[in-house]
């Protein structure tokens, strides 16, 4: 191909993107000037909201001009733009005229151009070319890409129903969105790195170690409050870094809630921003009870701070009505129950929504729940 065009399209709802989606977008920004990206879905699908979906193309194509719209978020642009006629999204079945008139309107009311080339994989670009060229008043191209499937023999329904079967056709930072996160949280002493490793290794995936205790280490035990914050960015951080080399779960041994735990009982306040980061969210919470014998290491205080470490995390969670599962016994007891947690709770994904019965297969489980309705 090698035409050059002043303005390329491509519309989709990449539910997930993945890497054939890539390669469309990648011709075109290799032969156009300026690139438009618009994604909508109607009714859409659970769990891959606008912000998702925007988040995941600004990181991989951020030369690009972005429109991810739903009724609402078209709304609002309507309004602050002064436009007074106010189309609905197109259903996902509507027929194919409305879909190609909706999109040429997007493109010269609300982003103010009139792209000359429309980027595909499919037949319907000819007829989504005629028509663009009909409503701009000038000619449009259709430029077809792999057509075929040959280079990314892959479909976003295919992605939807087992995102980790077809992960190596994700980009990494789209496949992080499917990681479910597990946190681990307890006192001093109470099995949360025993759990945390042996969690990783059954469910073949990596863990996050406790920065906070790394650094503890490397300054001999001597913090102070400016430090705080600084591991609970870092532990997020780490978390990040590791998404890379999780296998569907990544395993987080304690998270910011402990800093803030411990900046309140080391210097009695909080950074405001190592406050919103303990509120960061987790797919699963496990809290291990207190109630195997506490082992001091040399960096621990006492059973008795334990017990009121634990106390501090129950009440945070329950005023704040986050699920957690209450982690008590030896070690073997431990696993076996967060297994069966996690097994069952993957049923309930915020992406992806794989079959339950696949998930427990996987992990060697029996599923004893099903989804509502089922």
């Amino acid at each position: 191909m090698s035409a050059h065009y002043r303005c390329g399209l491509v519309v989709g709802k990449f539910c997930p993107l993945h890497r054939g989606h890539g390669l469309v977008i990648g011709h075109a920004l290799a032969h156009c000037d300026e690139v438009l990206i618009i994604s909508y879905t109607k009714p859409g699908f659970s769990g891959y909201d606008c912000a998702l979906r925007e988040a995941w193309l600004k990181a991989r194509f951020p030369r690009t001009i972005r429109l991810v719209i739903d009724d609402a978020r078209l709304a609002t642009q309507c309004k602050e733009l002064g436009i007074a006629r106010l189309p609905s999204l197109p259903a996902d079945d509507a027929p194919e005229l409305e879909h190609r008139e909706f999109v040429a309107w997007l493109c010269t009311d609300l982003l103010h151009r009139r792209p000359d080339a429309v980027f595909t994989s499919e037949d319907y670009g000819d007829g989504f070319a005629r028509v663009l060229a009909e409503q701009f008043a000038q000619p449009v191209a259709h430029v077809c890409v792999d057509k075929a499937r040959v280079t990314h023999p892959i479909s976003g329904t295919q992605i939807r129903n087992n995102p980790h079967r077809h992960r190596t056709q994700l980009y990494p930072e789209v496949y992080a969105s499917f990681v479910r996160r597990i946190g681990i949280l307890g006192g001093e002493s109470s099995g949360k790195t025993t759990l945390a490793r042996a969690l990783a290794a059954n469910l073949d995936t990596t863990w996050v170690p406790e920065y906070g205790r790394e650094l503890w280490e490397c300054k001999d035990g001597q913090l102070v409050f400016d430090d705080m914050v600084a591991i609970g960015r870092m532990q997020v951080e780490k978390e990040r870094m590791q998404l890379a080399h999780a296998q569907r779960f990544l395993i987080c041994d304690t998270s910011p809630l402990t800093t803030l735990f411990y900046s309140h009982a080391m210097f009695g306040q909080a950074d405001p921003e190592l406050v919103r980061l303990a509120e960061r969210g987790y797919d699963t919470i496990i809290l291990c009870s207190p109630d195997i014998e506490f082992i001091q290491d040399g960096t621990r205080r006492d059973s008795d701070f334990r017990q009121r470490q634990h106390q501090w995390y129950l009440e945070y969670l329950n005023a704040r009505g986050i699920a957690h599962l209450a982690m008590s016994g030896p070690p073997e007891k431990r696993l076996a129950a967060a297994m069966a947690y996690i097994a069952d709770s993957a049923l309930k994904a915020p992406l992806g929504h794989i079959a339950g019965e696949v998930v427990c297969k996987e992990l060697g489980m029996n599923c004893r729940c099903r989804p509502e309705g089922a």
